[in-house]
């Protein structure tokens, strides 16, 4: 028995003699059910900003696994749509509260010349786990009865519980510790992630402690923190650009091909297993084409990345476009296969160049927007607001998210091919934005970003900071350098 026939919510109900007597959800139901999970995370990215900074980046993330396993088993029992919506509600409170402190937990743990690969490598790890997942639920498929839906549903559970767990071996964030004067522990932590006895990485231990005392000493004299503050003079250009790397990261229209690719793919022809191994290769083309930004982001820059993977995906976009509305047609009514959001069919050679521009959508957005929105709003902010920003930022994200989740099914039955044009018009603004308003953080150490940030330099000026004074130390290019006595630091 399916999901679809189990939840069914057309006029038939049981008993089904074959698949098509399961109507299923309503296309606005769908996009319930799918925005659902978005919605909760856009509330755990905020709250994340408060457990963040009263519990420490690990606690937080840790809080989140165990909220994770609650979702999951809601999930997993449900007996109808709400619940399962209720569910996956949960499920996305800790999306957000994780996707919010994972990059700032990473960020502050990782040095400044690998601070891209690192956390790049988790948005790398969240395409592995979107591939298992997909060919999990693919294998359960073929199994009869609820345990096709409902073993999928609790599996999700086990990689919680080994995060939750794994994390009790993880150290605090060295930042963290420095602003709640716990300096033993901070030095401790920064020796281990500049593990070495030689000269240089000692060097690069004193020079971090030192601008984290004069960061903590700032605020002890600036001690409230709020929301409020990204929101005025010079922080909220800051704020601006860190939501809207966010923003523009759904707008690419990504989860219009992870969430709904069967149903594009449907309107292409493909129906059946065909459909969901063809959908399937997305997954695949987005685990391997991460590989390239894990590579690249902390020589090339995070500008160049992010313009080059707008253009490409504008290209994509309006080539999808122009084909649908050029050589498609209107679907019979009900849509394709009986799928209501199947409401337009294209077929032979054009359909094919379709797939293709699918994938080419996914392969742009792996390498660019993909782990660089990750890794861009946690540089942008100084320590004492960092963890209420990249929570604000995060939750730009998830409500973005949560919209095109909700309103992608409806868009796909009353407007049709020109849904594509919207996301082809939003990639052409996004590289216009990223241009003239994101500046280059790559390169620096967090602390050196907050000092670059402050100079005003137009963003299109800004380059890489290998000349940096923390690179140079790190690298072993500063010779010179005055080793620095850490062993006399006290509470500020």
């Amino acid at each position: 028995m399916s999901a679809i026939c189990y939840f069914n919510q057309g006029p038939h109900g049981p008993p089904f003699s074959d698949l098509y007597d399961c109507s299923g959800p309503t296309s606005v139901t769908q996009g319930g059910i799918t925005a659902s999970m978005p919605g909760g995370s856009f509330v755990g990215a905020l709250i994340s900003g408060f457990l963040t900074d009263l519990y420490g980046r690990k606690s937080s993330i840790q809080i989140g696994s165990v909220i994770w396993i609650i979702g999951s088993v809601i999930s997993c029992a449900a007996q109808n749509y709400p619940m399962l919506i209720v569910g996956r509600f949960i499920n996305g409170l800790c999306v957000g509260i994780c996707s919010a402190q994972v990059p700032v937990y990473v960020s502050e743990l990782a040095p400044p010349s690998k601070r891209g690969l690192v956390v790049g490598t988790q948005q790398w790890a969240i395409t592995w786990g979107v591939l298992i997942m997909f060919y999990i639920s693919y294998a359960c498929s073929f199994m009869r009865g609820e345990i096709a839906f409902r073993l999928p549903w609790g599996l999700q559970a086990i990689p919680a519980l080994l995060l939750c767990g794994g994390l009790f071996w993880m150290p605090e964030s060295p930042r963290w510790l420095a602003r709640n004067n716990r300096w033993d522990e901070c030095q401790e932590v920064l020796s281990r992630i500049h593990s070495g006895k030689n000269e240089t990485n000692q060097d690069f231990v004193g020079l971090e402690m030192q601008q984290l005392r004069a960061a903590c000493e700032y605020e002890h004299v600036n001690p409230e923190v709020s929301f409020l503050d990204l929101c005025r003079p010079p922080m909220l250009w800051r704020t601006h650009i860190g939501m809207f790397v966010q923003i523009w990261s759904q707008l690419t229209g990504i989860n219009v091909i992870m969430y709904y690719i069967t149903f594009v793919f449907g309107m292409a022809g493909l129906s059946g297993n065909s459909n969901l191994v063809a959908a399937s290769i997305s997954y695949v083309i987005n685990v391997v084409m991460t590989i390239p930004a894990l590579l690249y982001v902390d020589r090339v820059g995070r500008r160049p990345i992010l313009l080059a993977g707008s253009i490409s995906l504008m290209v994509w976009w309006f080539l999808c476009a122009g084909l649908m509305g050029g050589y498609g047609s209107p679907a019979p009514p009900g849509g394709l296969n009986h799928v209501a959001e199947q409401s337009w069919a294209i077929t032979g050679k054009p359909a094919k160049v379709v797939i293709a521009c699918s994938y080419l959508v996914v392969a742009s957005f792996a390498p660019s927007w993909g782990p660089v929105s990750w890794v861009y709003p946690p540089e942008l902010f100084p320590l004492r607001l960092r963890g209420k920003a990249v929570a604000l930022a995060t939750s730009s994200n998830w409500i973005f998210n949560f919209a095109l989740s909700y309103f992608t099914p409806p868009a796909f039955v009353n407007i049709r091919w020109k849904t594509y044009l919207l996301f082809g018009a939003f990639s052409l603004a996004m590289a216009l934005h990223v241009f003239f308003c994101f500046p280059e953080t790559a390169g620096r150490t967090l602390e050196e970003v907050d000092e670059a940030l402050n100079s005003n330099t137009p963003a299109w000026r800004t380059t890489v900071g290998k000349r940096s004074l923390g690179n140079r130390v790190e690298d072993g290019e500063e010779k010179g350098l005055e080793r620095v006595d850490v062993s006399h630091l006290e509470d500020v």
